[in-house]
C-alpha cells in the first residue's frame, strides 16, 4: 500500500469508479467525453474560462493602478499550493492521525499529482475569489465601509455562491468525501461536512480577502502575495475553535457550526441590506462582475435542473446511482441569495470598462 494511495483513498476513488494505484504521479490527460458525467466537462469551461476571465480583468485592474485584483488572483494560487496536498496526501505532512484521509476528486480531462488535483480546482480559487471580491467591490462595499466589513461581505458572497456547487458535486461524483473520517467530515449536513461549509466555503476566502486588501496597496506584489497567501488556512485553524472544545460530539459541534453559519448570514444580509437601502450610487461595476458571476451561478441552475430527478427520487440520501445527495433547501436559499445579490447589482450600478 503507497503512501499516495492508502486505505482511505482506495476506498474512496473505487467509489468513484477509478483506482488510485493506477495514476500518473505527475499528470494525466483524457478526453472530455470519457469523464463519467456529462456535468463535469461543463463544470470545466465555466471554472477555467472564469479564472482567464478573470485575470484578464485583474490585469486591467492593475493597469489602472490597482493592485488588489492581480494580488488576490496570486494569492489564491498560493493558499491553493499551502492547503491542497495535505488534504490530499496527510500521511506526507503527518497528519494522517490528526485529520485522516478527508476526500478525492474524481477524475476530470486534465489531472494532476496522482490524479488527486484536477486542473479546474487549480483554476476555481483564483475564479472564484475574484468573483466575490469583485462582486462586493463593485457593489461599493469596499469603498464605504473598509476592508473588514467588505471582507465580511466577500465571506457571505463566496458561501452563498459556493454552496450552490458544493451540495451538487458528491452527486455527481465530481468528488467523494470519506465519511468514515469522523474527525474532519462530521457534523454534516446531508453530504456536505459543516466544517468545510464554514472553513473553506467562506472564512478562508474572507481572510484571504482581507489580508490582500491591507496589504495590496502598501507592499509590493510579491510579498502582498505570498503573506496572505500562507496566512490563510491558520485563521481556518482559528475560526475552528470553537467547535474543536467538542470535539467528539457531532451533535454539539453541529450547533456550534450552525450557529456561527447562521450569524453569518445574519451579518452578511445586514452589510448587503444596509448598503443598498442607503442613497449611495457606485457606477465602478466591472465587466467581469457583470457577466461571470451571473454565468457562473447559471451554470449551476442547470446542473442542478438536470441532477433534479436523481435527487428527488433518492432514498434516505442516496440516489438510485449509490451516490449521496447535498442539502437541497440550502442550495436553494443560497441560490435566492446569490441571485438577489445579482439583481442588486444589476439594478444599482452602471457598467464600466475595467
Amino acid at each position: 500500500m503507497s503512501a499516495e494511495c492508502g486505505p482511505g483513498a482506495e476506498a474512496v476513488t473505487r467509489e468513484l469508479g477509478f483506482d488510485c494505484h493506477d495514476v500518473s504521479p505527475v499528470v494525466s490527460v483524457r478526453f472530455p467525453w470519457e469523464l463519467a458525467d456529462w456535468t463535469m466537462p461543463l463544470l470545466e469551461v465555466i471554472i477555467i474560462g472564469g479564472a482567464v476571465f478573470a485575470l484578464v480583468h485583474a490585469i486591467r485592474r492593475h493597469r489602472a493602478g490597482d493592485p488588489t485584483n492581480l494580488a488576490l488572483w496570486f494569492a489564491s494560487l498560493v493558499y491553493l499550493l499551502v492547503t491542497e496536498p495535505p488534504l490530499y496526501f496527510p500521511e506526507w505532512f503527518g497528519l494522517d492521525q490528526l485529520y485522516g484521509f478527508i476526500f478525492a476528486h474524481n477524475r476530470f480531462t486534465v489531472q494532476f499529482m496522482w490524479d488527486r488535483l484536477p486542473l479546474y480546482i487549480v483554476a476555481f480559487y483564483p475564479a472564484f475569489s475574484q468573483l466575490a471580491y469583485e462582486l462586493v467591490r463593485s457593489l461599493g462595499i469596499f469603498a464605504r465601509r473598509g476592508a473588514l466589513t467588505g471582507s465580511v461581505a466577500v465571506a457571505f458572497t463566496c458561501q452563498v455562491f459556493y454552496e450552490v456547487f458544493d451540495h451538487i458535486g458528491p452527486q455527481l461524483k465530481w468528488w467523494a468525501w470519506n465519511m468514515d473520517n469522523d474527525i474532519v467530515n462530521h457534523p454534516a449536513l446531508a453530504s456536505v461536512p459543516m466544517n468545510s461549509m464554514l472553513l473553506f466555503a467562506s472564512v478562508s476566502m474572507g481572510a484571504m480577502t482581507y489580508l490582500v486588501v491591507r496589504l495590496a496597496r502598501r507592499w509590493s506584489l510579491v510579498p502582498s502575495i505570498l503573506v496572505a497567501g500562507v496566512l490563510t488556512p491558520p485563521t481556518m485553524t482559528i475560526a475552528g475553535i470553537p467547535a474543536s472544545f467538542f470535539k467528539g460530539n457531532s451533535t454539539a459541534q453541529a450547533w456550534v457550526l450552525g450557529i456561527e453559519l447562521t450569524l453569518l448570514w445574519l451579518v452578511g444580509t445586514w452589510i448587503m441590506v444596509s448598503y443598498l437601502r442607503s442613497t449611495d450610487r457606485t457606477p465602478d461595476v466591472s465587466t467581469f462582475a457583470r457577466y461571470y458571476p451571473a454565468v457562473y451561478l447559471g451554470g449551476m441552475a442547470v446542473i442542478w435542473l438536470s441532477a433534479l430527478p436523481a435527487y428527488l427520487a433518492a432514498d434516505n440520501g442516496v440516489t438510485s446511482d449509490g451516490t449521496p445527495i447535498g442539502s437541497g433547501p440550502y442550495a436553494l436559499a443560497c441560490f435566492a441569495a446569490a441571485g438577489l445579490l445579482l439583481v442588486a447589482l444589476h439594478r444599482r450600478t452602471a457598467p464600466v470598462t475595467v
